[in-house]
């Protein structure tokens, strides 16, 4: 069977390939110890010696829209297009192409609805930041195929949080019962308080500390059970209008299991929000 070797997750911040790969008076201020930050998180996953990534993101309206919004979405591609123009326009991202793995995507398909998740898929993905920016920032080469999972935390009527949670756990007992030995690494994205284009989005920190400082220790104890209890749908619009994105988070630490503390975590305040890191091994520390 497959082996899950590094549970990953992160913030993926557009502007980080911009700012990093700046020079002279167009770098700014915080790049150098952002590039800093970033490097020693890379090396958490290069040490896990992955064949395969399972990417969780979410689409940004890019190619999922209010006429058809799956709530859990699964690419089966061979190959995925990134970024949008957009995308390549406002934060300066490259166009990629990724390789998917059609066998794990197939598994994880067939045996995730009959685990109770009625997943949609795609054969004509396109992947946008919420994945491509993860990649650049712990696989720069791009050299690993993945099996991409979305999900919905822009369109109302969302998933509870449980429902996040659960789909982490079945996550990882779908990976680990693929019949392969390639080893995979579990990567998700989101982000801690947002507020975008609201009256907090541009502060020296994210709009809400004092809800980051709760989640990062949350993440940090795999303290899944106190996490639920005082996250909502509804408390989820205090700490800024965009925190909803804060349920892949929870989806990962269901990925990792209750009460799992991680192996690295790090943070860094920018502009607007907090940054974070965090990585998993379920084998032991690497």
């Amino acid at each position: 069977m497959a082996e899950l070797v590094a549970v990953i997750a992160s913030t993926h911040h557009p502007f980080y390939y911009r700012a990093s790969t700046a020079t002279g008076e167009d770098r700014p201020d915080f790049a150098d110890e952002w590039v800093r930050k970033v490097a020693a998180f890379r090396e958490t996953l290069t040490r896990a010696r992955p064949d395969v990534l399972v990417m969780v993101g979410s689409d940004h309206f890019h190619q999922l829209w209010l006429d058809n919004m799956p709530q859990f979405l699964v690419g089966k591609a061979p190959v995925y297009d990134a970024n949008w123009y957009n995308e390549e326009r406002e934060f300066g991202l490259p166009r990629m192409v990724l390789k998917g793995q059609e066998d794990l995507s197939a598994h994880v398909l067939r045996e995730g609805l009959d685990a109770g998740f009625d997943l949609a898929f795609s054969n004509e993905l396109r992947i946008d930041h919420s994945i491509t920016c993860p990649i650049i920032t712990l696989r720069s080469q791009n050299d690993l195929p993945i099996v991409p999972v979305y999900t919905n935390i822009f369109a109302p009527p969302l998933p509870q949080p449980k429902r996040f949670v659960q789909l982490g756990r079945t996550i990882r007992q779908l990976v680990e019962s693929w019949p392969s030995d390639q080893r995979v690494a579990v990567i998700g994205t989101g982000h801690l308080s947002l507020e975008l284009g609201g009256p907090r989005q541009f502060g020296p920190h994210g709009p809400d500390p004092e809800f980051d400082r709760k989640a990062v220790d949350w993440i940090r104890c795999g303290d899944i059970e106190k996490c639920l209890g005082e996250v909502t749908l509804e408390s989820l619009h205090l700490p800024g209008n965009a925190t909803h994105g804060f349920m892949d988070f929870m989806l990962m630490m269901g990925v990792a299991g209750e009460g799992q503390r991680v192996d690295y975590v790090d943070t860094y305040d920018l502009f607007h929000t907090m940054e974070a890191y965090f990585t998993w091994y379920p084998g032991g520390a690497r």
